[in-house]
């Protein structure tokens, strides 16, 4: 995934502060735009890993910090519910202008309401996920309230949320008490998911039974079994992610066409995105993952880097066998390879790093299928000590490396809430 950093401004004039996540390699299949939770910020990290999921599946997203919130300019005690959704305007117009208009709005928690009541307002989107969203925003209210009565008859007050503290104003909570949840989302005009855990305590789960019932079709609920409301389980957030990814594909049109002009080193792409080992390939457009297992660390997502080179020597061999039987008219109807891989003591050590050291070694059992004779079979054997990944692995290999500036993530460890 590739990261850049973006300033656009709202319809006052404040300069917003966004990060644009974009896939490995070639163009995105479509565009989301995301809205972070009450308080929150783009950088938090749930919302990142559900942006990076996304990214991984050749979907773009712009993630944003609202006015006051984060990187962004503004005071957050002159903001309202009404004026979050202008910002989520403001981000789609300048998708428009500058980059491709989103058809995908996600949202999380409060950040949820806001891309419902946003949706009417952005001609493009076609598709809205919500995750951990409230299906009124009376909840918020009372929350504040109870908080702090003071800003009934002050006008405003300090409230603590999350630990931190917020200076929040009668307007914000009048303007949250104006939203009519219901209808829109009874007239949203767009494919619905909605994400929800039955372990939330902040946003309960009839939020989204709420939410789903007044919604029209096409709409499906997944619920996130033991998931709290902030996604803080890395798993938890790259499902989202994935998930969105899978449903939305029906709605934004089918994956554009990719034209590259191929250059040496051009095919594959690797970049360590995630925590841990887990990295990112892209081989020819293809998306692949590579990671460690959980005991020396990784997080067990992928194959060890070991495991994809083995892997290509298996898939070398089986294509070999198969172009040259094709090509002989022989009647090969399958190839079975199966590889392992281990480091050994090497009898005879001249040239290989003296007494003690050790080789890589890969079995490979092979299993024909078809009714091949015993010179057909002979024969295939013999062609598969010649296959190319076999060739270069016998013979060395030279690798170039060059340094390169890599893009700064942004990520979070403060504590948000709705």
């Amino acid at each position: 995934m590739h990261t850049r950093r973006i300033n656009f401004e709202n319809e006052i004039g404040h300069t917003l502060s966004a990060l644009l996540d974009l896939p490995v390699e070639g163009e995105p299949i479509a565009y989301a735009l995301f809205a972070h939770c009450f308080t929150c910020s783009k950088d938090y990290k749930g919302v990142a890993r559900v942006s990076r999921a996304l990214a991984s599946e050749q979907v773009a997203v712009l993630r944003f910090d609202f006015t006051g919130l984060g990187d962004s300019e503004g005071e957050f005690s002159d903001t309202t519910f009404s004026s979050n959704v202008s910002d989520l305007v403001a981000a789609a117009e300048f998708m428009e202008r500058e980059l491709e208009a989103p058809k995908i709005l996600i949202g999380h928690s409060l950040g949820g309401a806001a891309v419902l009541q946003a949706a009417a307002r952005i001609p493009s989107a076609r598709a809205v996920a919500t995750i951990a969203a409230p299906s009124s925003t009376d909840h918020l209210v009372e929350m504040i309230r109870s908080s702090n009565a003071e800003i009934e008859t002050s006008g405003e007050a300090e409230v603590s949320i999350a630990g931190r503290p917020f200076r929040i104003r009668k307007e914000f909570l009048d303007d949250l008490s104006a939203v009519n949840m219901r209808d829109t989302i009874a007239n949203l005009g767009c494919a619905l998911m909605i994400f929800h855990s039955s372990a939330d305590r902040t946003v309960g789960i009839d939020h989204a039974t709420e939410i789903f019932d007044a919604a029209q079709q096409p709409k499906s609920l997944i619920t996130l079994e033991g998931a709290d409301h902030l996604l803080s389980d890395a798993a938890d957030s790259r499902y989202v992610g994935a998930m969105i990814a899978a449903w939305a594909r029906r709605y934004v049109g089918p994956p554009k066409e990719q034209v590259r002009t191929r250059r040496p080193g051009d095919n594959v792409i690797v970049v360590r995105t995630e925590e841990g080992y887990r990295t990112e390939i892209v081989a020819n457009g293809h998306p692949l993952v590579a990671d460690e297992p959980i005991r020396v660390g990784g997080t067990n997502q992928g194959p060890t880097p070991y495991e994809l080179l083995a892997s290509a020597l298996g898939a070398c061999t089986s294509i070999t066998l198969r172009m040259y039987a094709d090509r002989k008219a022989w009647p090969l109807e399958a190839v079975e390879v199966r590889l392992q891989h281990e480091k050994g003591h090497c009898e005879d050590c001249a040239g290989a790093g003296g007494p003690g050291a050790k080789i890589d070694n890969f079995t490979r059992e092979i299993t024909l299928e078809g009714p091949l004779d015993d010179d057909q079979r002979g024969r295939l054997l013999q062609i598969a000590d010649r296959c190319p990944v076999h060739r270069t692995l016998k013979q060395s290999a030279e690798v170039t490396t060059t340094l390169t500036m890599n893009s700064e993530l942004g990520i979070s460890d403060r504590p948000p809430t709705l």
